[in-house]
């Protein structure tokens, strides 16, 4: 494949594409506030509200995430709470991102 076509099939993927490829799975979901959310991505809809499983609270630690934690995509945080499910609104979610798998 030509370097122009290569750009262009990654120019399609849509941020759709990749919330249906971690429906599922684990991820962090960190709020506005800088709260910090971790669990299973269980569903989300048009206005990104969003249900999780196994879910844990952590606190936000700073007004940014450190580079480091954003290098790992770990939470950057104190262990607040656990919940079973969590439900969170749309327009709180500042970004999801999926939780990197130890290496093994």
């Amino acid at each position: 494949m030509a370097a122009h076509e290569t750009a262009a099939a990654a120019s399609k993927y849509q941020p759709s594409d990749f919330l249906k490829a971690v429906l599922g799975r684990p991820v962090i979901v960190k709020l506005n506030s800088g709260v910090s959310y971790r669990g299973i991505l269980a569903c989300l809809d048009g206005y990104m509200n969003i249900a999780m499983e196994q879910t844990e609270e952590y606190a936000r630690r700073g007004a940014r995430e450190t580079a480091r934690a954003r290098a790992a995509r770990r939470v950057d945080g104190q262990l607040k709470a656990k919940y079973g499910d969590c439900f969170i609104r749309g327009n709180n979610v500042h970004y999801i991102s999926t939780i990197r798998r130890p290496k093994g």
